[in-house]
């Protein structure tokens, strides 16, 4: 899955956010970031890849979002430390401390938010559902109450895109249709 998103990782950030791209030493940090907060939160690291890849595109340079809180770093985790642009400083290179902090806020979660560890355990579903589950409570918080991955708040096509990484999808539009996910 690394390899096949290498286009991206390398291209995404002039692209998709008019920053200067990731450096092969920045993409270095963030597998060796990857392989070291997986082995310690005990998360699968093709997860954490596609959960990236889908909140950043793997732009170390990605913009804090803000909405009712910040959303900074490469997973725009929930108020985590981690950020090579808060909105009025971009880091150029983004050093190896905040690559693995912005890793680390969204695998491992903040003190104002769970993170992919912890919706992992909070996830009720069997198997594979743990991980669209908790995919789609990383994107919004919650699940519907009916269970369906594409109703409620937030991105429906979140967890089928997810699916869609995991199986091999890494560039173009999504083929999710957000009007019809949810029925």
């Amino acid at each position: 899955m690394w390899n096949a998103n290498q286009k991206i990782l390398k291209s995404s950030c002039s692209s998709a956010f008019s920053q200067i791209d990731n450096s092969d030493e920045e993409l270095d940090d963030i597998k060796s970031s990857i392989e070291d907060v997986s082995s310690s939160t005990g998360v699968d690291k093709t997860f954490i890849l596609a959960i990236m890849l889908q909140e950043s595109n793997g732009c170390v340079r990605v913009q804090t979002t803000s909405y009712s809180h910040a959303n900074p770093g490469l997973f725009q985790s929930h108020e985590g430390s981690g950020s090579c642009n808060d909105g009025s400083n971009v880091q150029n290179p983004c050093p190896k401390s905040q690559i693995h902090q912005m890793i680390e806020d969204g695998v491992a979660g903040t003190a104002a938010g769970d993170g992919l560890k912890q919706l992992l355990e909070a996830a009720k579903g069997d198997g594979v559902q743990k991980f669209y589950q908790a995919a789609r409570m990383y994107n919004s918080g919650s699940l519907d109450q009916s269970g369906n991955l594409g109703l409620g708040v937030a991105t429906h096509c979140y967890s089928s895109d997810i699916a869609n990484r995991l199986t091999g999808w890494s560039a173009g539009v999504s083929k999710c249709d957000a009007g019809t996910v949810g029925a």
